[in-house]
């Protein structure tokens, strides 16, 4: 059990981070509110009473310091993450303490690895970004499927959503990043980062039972391009999104969000088919579950739980897969989400 560790929550108030504030508290955490606008702190307030509310604008580092004075850990729900990262990881390591993330945007991340990587190593400070639905789960996925292999030639993470009803959030990261890009499409290929301007192709992937093949967009790529060559040998790194996910997004019109039960979630259900491919080998890994952005709680309430109690592989700016025993770690996200080795073929 936590033991009323003390965790701040910065953007406490938006989606994704009224779901994380929810999970640390089940979990025996307490959350301190944190975030830009005082007004929805306030209101946030109102529905965990007792809560400490802490306004803090990423531009006031002192602010930033009151938010975090007297936290055992930090995790930034507030995107877009290419204008909060660097501000709060900033303020962490003045309040030495470890922080969390759960940016999905590519940029942002591989930012947070230059930026902050060997200070964060040299300082011994604990720095996990992209501790998330995207860029963490297929990082666990991939690394759990890896086992004793020290490298292979291609990771596949296939993304099958039954839909995606996107937040105000994702959208707004989702324009930043297109404005970083200029207009081009990103890939992890020959080991790095690619832009480019071709166009997506759609095909078929073969997700496992329940599922089945399904239409998907190649190259739809998420933050897995960042986190798993952090620290798996993998030269090429491609990610798929099922097409009504991919429509979903696209759209402009599609609503946001609804929930449809006691814990806020959605009626989203999503199955990640991760493929490792080393020569004729491969090895599969998959995971279920409801609603991306309520399970990105217990992916980063779980972080913190075990960088707080030392159950750690390193430290520095680290991905989930390599900071975290990955097995063990997707064991402990049940009931939330259920994963399962399948289909190895001859080793």
């Amino acid at each position: 059990m936590a033991a009323g560790q003390t965790v701040t929550v910065y953007g406490a108030y938006g989606h994704t981070g009224r779901f994380v504030v929810a999970h640390l508290r089940e979990r025996g955490f307490v959350p301190v509110l944190a975030g830009r606008d005082a007004a929805k702190l306030t209101a946030l307030a109102e529905e965990h009473p007792g809560l400490d509310t802490r306004p803090a604008s990423v531009d006031d580092p002192a602010a930033l310091d009151r938010a975090l004075a007297g936290a055992d850990a930090v995790v930034n729900c507030a995107g877009p993450f290419a204008t909060t990262s660097a501000p709060v990881i900033e303020a962490a390591l003045r309040a030495g303490i470890p922080y969390v993330d759960v940016a999905a945007e590519i940029e942002a991340n591989a930012d947070t690895f230059a930026r902050f990587g060997d200070r964060a190593r040299a300082e011994g400070a604990v720095i996990v970004p992209a501790m998330a639905f995207y860029g963490g789960l297929g990082d666990l996925l991939a690394s759990a499927a890896m086992g004793d292999w020290t490298g292979a030639d291609e990771a596949h993470i296939a993304y099958g959503l039954s839909g995606w009803e996107p937040t105000e959030g994702t959208r707004l990261a989702g324009r930043v990043s297109a404005e970083r890009r200029g207009g081009r499409r990103v890939r992890f290929a020959d080991g790095r980062l690619q832009y480019h301007t071709d166009e997506l192709p759609t095909l078929t992937w073969p997700f496992p039972d329940p599922m089945g093949p399904r239409s998907v967009v190649g190259e739809f790529t998420m933050a897995d391009v960042v986190t798993l060559p952090s620290h798996l040998a993998i030269p090429s790194v491609r990610t798929y999104m099922s097409t009504e996910a991919a429509g979903g997004i696209a759209d402009a019109d599609t609503p946001t969000p609804t929930a449809v039960d006691e814990r806020g979630r959605s009626a989203q259900t999503f199955l990640v088919d991760v493929v490792v491919r080393s020569g004729a080998r491969e090895r599969r890994a998959v995971a279920t579950g409801q609603d991306i952005y309520a399970v990105t709680a217990p992916l980063a309430v779980e972080a913190v739980h075990r960088v707080l109690t030392g159950r750690i592989r390193t430290t520095g700016v680290a991905s989930a897969g390599a900071l975290f025993d990955a097995a063990d770690f997707l064991g402990a996200l049940a009931p939330h989400v259920t994963w399962e080795t399948r289909g190895a073929t001859t080793e």
